[in-house]
């Protein structure tokens, strides 16, 4: 997997501080507690199962019919997430609230704001743990990466009957985005319909950026797609194009390196798979 420049950077001191975090219940303060789901929100979902509080009273599951939107939407401001709220609802678990970011990530929050809890929520159903967290975000990122239209992508149509499909965010300048690109034919043949996003790992203004700005300001997408991971040049008038928008998209639904694959079904798949294993996840993916 290419991370990218600023995650490569901090990665190592965040695992680091995480895995002291995981050694201990810890309660922080409004101002320590904003620093430290910035760390969380960066990185993912795995690392994530920590909780943490503001200073004050726990009087959370004593709470009204109505879903505390003020209180809860109060507290998430004072925290200035990166990513704002999209909706504020009752979770299935008794006095804790879900809170939807924008991209689909989920928080929790207790009625009258003083607690926020960053993690998986299991139910557990006929003796089965359930993660009802990764269903609702997966849900969301679906929602999210379908709703982009197809002439907004880099499409390569599956070879007969479409069984299923893959987005794909994308860099030019990533070698394992190029082994992946390699083995788009054989998924073609297996069914599978391969759909690019661009996701300059290093950012805006990057070589990678320009690259895949010239590849979508192309008339034919494909043929720049696989002259540009060939390593040849291709010559690209400036246009208007999504390059900007589909990276902030994919940072929005916690990706940070390319490749990074996303399933039908809203699945994110961080880092290269050989095309069997993309097959058979993207087969299986309901």
């Amino acid at each position: 997997m290419c991370l990218s420049g600023s995650v490569l950077q901090a990665l190592c001191d965040r695992l680091w501080r995480f895995h002291r975090l995981k050694s201990a219940s810890v309660f922080f303060s409004a101002a320590g507690l904003s620093a430290v789901i910035g760390v969380f929100m960066r990185l993912p979902h795995i690392f994530a199962a920590a909780i943490v509080a503001l200073a004050g009273s726990f009087s959370a599951f004593a709470v009204a019919d109505a879903v505390p939107d003020q209180a809860i939407r109060k507290t998430l401001e004072s925290l200035q997430l990166e990513l704002p709220v999209e909706s504020i609802a009752a979770s299935p678990l008794n006095g804790l609230y879900e809170v939807k970011l924008k991209g689909g990530r989920v928080l929790y929050a207790s009625a009258d704001g003083q607690f926020v809890v960053q993690g998986y929520l299991f139910q557990i159903q006929d003796g089965k743990p359930v993660n009802l967290t990764e269903k609702t975000e997966r849900q969301a990122i679906s929602k999210t990466i379908n709703g982009v239209p197809a002439a907004e992508m880099v499409v390569y149509p599956a070879i007969g009957e479409t069984k299923s499909h893959i987005t794909v965010f994308t860099d030019t300048t990533c070698p394992y985005c190029h082994k992946l690109h390699e083995e788009v034919g054989q998924l073609n043949k297996m069914g599978i319909e391969v759909r690019y996003l661009a996701f300059p790992r290093q950012g805006l203004g990057s070589p990678g950026d320009q690259q895949l700005q010239a590849v979508w300001c192309s008339k034919d997408r494909k043929e720049a797609m696989d002259r540009m991971v060939d390593g040849k040049d291709i010559k690209a008038p400036k246009c208007e194009n999504p390059v900007t928008k589909q990276f902030a998209m994919g940072q929005s639904i916690g990706v940070n390196g390319t490749p990074a694959i996303v399933l039908a079904d809203g699945q994110l798949i961080p880092g290269y798979q050989p095309a069997a294993q993309i097959a058979k996840l993207a087969l299986g993916a309901k």
